[in-house]
């Protein structure tokens, strides 16, 4: 099985804010991927966003640097914990304005023979609470709205033309880069704060924006908050405008003279968002308590992400599920359910954990031989670092022996 594909994506900062972490800068960025080749894996989803900042040189969205945000420090200790004192050192040297790690990324990765994909938060403007965007700061008017006419705090409508532009405009400078694909993750989904963001039926609470009511006022003659959230008329008239964005994203990435894949991360039926009842012991912190989730009923339930079309038309080269599971849930289901919509149309890959051990590595292999598929994404690079030196050998051996068979 020398053809499976190993790959995993890798947040710099998650890494470097390791105790015993990489260096920073170039020498960080080695060491990192060398330690992904040495694993096993031959493709790294480099993410670009750390929160609504950059970690690339970008035009559009700001740097991050751990000073420069006001909201995480106003919400703590009353909203949140603060990391141990020697995260906090390393955090608050957080400072991306003169480090592209994208460029880094690349260069290093192809110099190893790993390919470099960038993975972009498309459907998030912040990562927690207080890390915006510029674009969302300044453009207030354009944020989710839930059915009750109140907006989310940071998270931003594509039902609005100026957004889906804007979004397009940072795949335009990913695309700037010397990329072997590009990864949009939809699943992630802005400020804490703003959770459940789905309703007691896994529905979208979102989507309530101008534009989306004036759309289903003209076509059907009725107001929307006169029939239930989960009207599937309604549901798939919030979800038109992120399929309007996928086609044009879909044109962009085609366009580019070298063959990119465009893969896409959804939500499934047994998905969730926050803090679920059934998560919480009682030594659960009460800032993780107030992170009250629920169920996310799907890519187009619970997302808005019409899947089914996508592949109908091809807008995407690869699909993954998240791997966050409700009791029942697991890959198998996930892996199942993403087939069903997309008609088995366009190829999967199997969401995973990093194996502890070689059992773990041979389980994950015969989901994804099920599932028919030659891709196992591991969740998160970082993690290789977690496992003990006798251990993360022994998975390592087991890789190689099923790649060399």
């Amino acid at each position: 099985m020398n053809n499976l594909i190993l790959s995993a994506p890798l947040t710099h900062s998650d890494w470097y804010l390791k105790t015993d972490g990489p260096a920073w800068g170039e020498a960080g960025i080695r060491t990192m991927l060398t330690r992904c080749k040495e694993f096993g894996l031959s493709r790294i989803y480099w993410r670009v966003f750390d929160a609504g900042k950059a970690v690339y040189a970008s035009k559009l969205v700001e740097p991050f640097r751990a000073d420069d945000h006001e909201e995480i420090w106003q919400y703590s200790p009353g909203f949140i914990d603060l990391p141990p004192e020697a995260t906090m050192k390393r955090f608050m040297q957080l400072d991306y304005t003169n480090l592209d790690t994208l460029r880094l990324a690349i260069d290093i990765g192809h110099e190893l023979g790993l390919e470099i994909y960038a993975w972009m938060s498309i459907n998030e403007d912040d990562h927690g609470l207080g890390f915006t965007t510029k674009f969302t700061r300044e453009h207030p008017q354009y944020r989710w709205v839930r059915r009750d006419g109140s907006s989310y705090h940071s998270q931003l409508s594509y039902a609005f033309q100026e957004v889906r532009e804007y979004k397009l405009e940072l795949i335009r400078e990913m695309l700037a880069y010397d990329i072997d694909g590009l990864f949009l993750d939809w699943i992630r989904t802005g400020d804490i704060r703003d959770n459940p963001q789905s309703d007691g039926d896994g529905v979208a609470d979102f989507g309530y924006e101008r534009p989306n009511i004036e759309a289903f006022r003209n076509k059907y003659g009725i107001d929307p908050h006169s029939i239930p959230n989960n009207d599937i008329r309604w549901i798939r008239c919030r979800a038109q405008p992120i399929t309007w964005f996928m086609r044009d994203a879909s044109t962009l990435v085609k366009s580019h003279p070298k063959k990119l894949p465009l893969i896409v991360m959804v939500d499934h039926p047994w998905s969730y968002r926050g803090v679920l009842p059934e998560m919480i012991r009682d030594d659960t912190p009460d800032w993780v308590r107030r992170m009250k989730g629920n169920r996310v009923d799907g890519a187009l339930n619970g997302l808005l992400c019409d899947i089914k079309t996508w592949a109908e038309e091809n807008l995407m080269d690869g699909i993954t599920a998240a791997g966050y599971y409700t009791a029942g849930g697991n890959a198998s289901l996930a892996c199942s359910y993403i087939k069903k919509e997309t008609e088995g149309k366009t190829p999967l890959l199997v969401y995973g954990w990093v194996p502890t051990t070689p059992e773990d590595f041979r389980r994950d292999v015969q989901i994804a031989h099920e599932a028919g598929t030659r891709e196992i994404l591991y969740w998160e690079a970082d993690y290789i670092d977690n496992q003990k030196p006798q251990a993360r050998e022994a998975v390592i051996t087991a890789i190689r022996e099923l790649k060399s068979c």
